[in-house]
């Protein structure tokens, strides 16, 4: 199995491009959960931002994959998100949806999606109300993930699993619809021009956490698929 080679750059220090986009946030009206189980149940006309990464030189097949791209409802909706834990030798330390490798097992990427989240930050099954999927995205290591959106029921106690997972986090759904928090980076290493989004979100105890790679990529497909109109 290949593993992810050792970045040759700190994302954090590579500056962001200024935009020459002009981007609108997402309506507060179109952020309430009942906003969005609508919309996942309509038809929307939209363009995904990223759908493929440059792929690593010894990468040679790609990995079905699914993550969970949890939401809950508290006094406004926020998104789930974990940090992984430093150990690990992928993605080590990183921001992440819970998600992983589909199983020969699995029925579907949703079921895939679904046990992961038990198995890494202890949300069951039975505690999300699935909406649907966006665009499937292709990591430069080599995975190809089906994101699955749900509602993650309010009374959920998270349970990190300390072997995969080092935190489990909520973002305001609002700060991830909103382009003023977006920065787009490019860097040319090896040969390969990388290019990526982040979304740098500091916490209420002033933690910054990096939002960076696929995860951001999959989140401005969540921010422009909120933000098309429904047909």
């Amino acid at each position: 199995m290949s593993t992810q080679p050792p970045l040759s750059f700190n994302p954090r220090d590579v500056a962001a491009i200024p935009s020459l986009r002009v981007e609108s946030a997402v309506a507060g009206a179109c952020l309430t959960a009942q906003a969005i189980r609508e919309r996942f149940a309509s038809h929307v006309a939209w363009t995904p931002d990223v759908v493929q990464e440059p792929v690593w030189p010894d990468i040679s097949r790609m990995r079905p994959a699914a993550v969970l791209v949890g939401l809950v409802e508290r006094e406004q909706v926020y998104l789930v998100l974990t940090r992984r834990a430093a150990h690990l030798k992928q993605h080590a330390a990183q921001v992440a949806f819970a998600g992983g490798k589909i199983d020969a097992t699995d029925g579907s990427a949703e079921d895939a999606a679904l046990r992961e989240a038990q198995e890494e930050i202890g949300v069951p099954a039975h505690a999300v109300q699935v909406l649907g999927r966006l665009s499937e995205y292709s990591t430069g290591t080599g995975f190809h993930i089906v994101p699955v959106v749900g509602f993650i029921s309010s009374d959920v106690v998270y349970q990190p699993d300390p072997s995969e997972v080092e935190q489990v986090f909520e973002v305001p759904l609002a700060f991830i619809t909103d382009p003023t928090n977006h920065r787009y980076h490019m860097v040319v290493r090896d040969g390969v021009e990388r290019c990526w989004w982040s979304m740098p979100y500091t916490d209420a105890q002033g933690y910054e956490h990096y939002i960076w790679g696929a995860t951001a990529g999959m989140l401005r497909n969540l921010y422009q698929y909120l933000l098309a109109p429904v047909r």
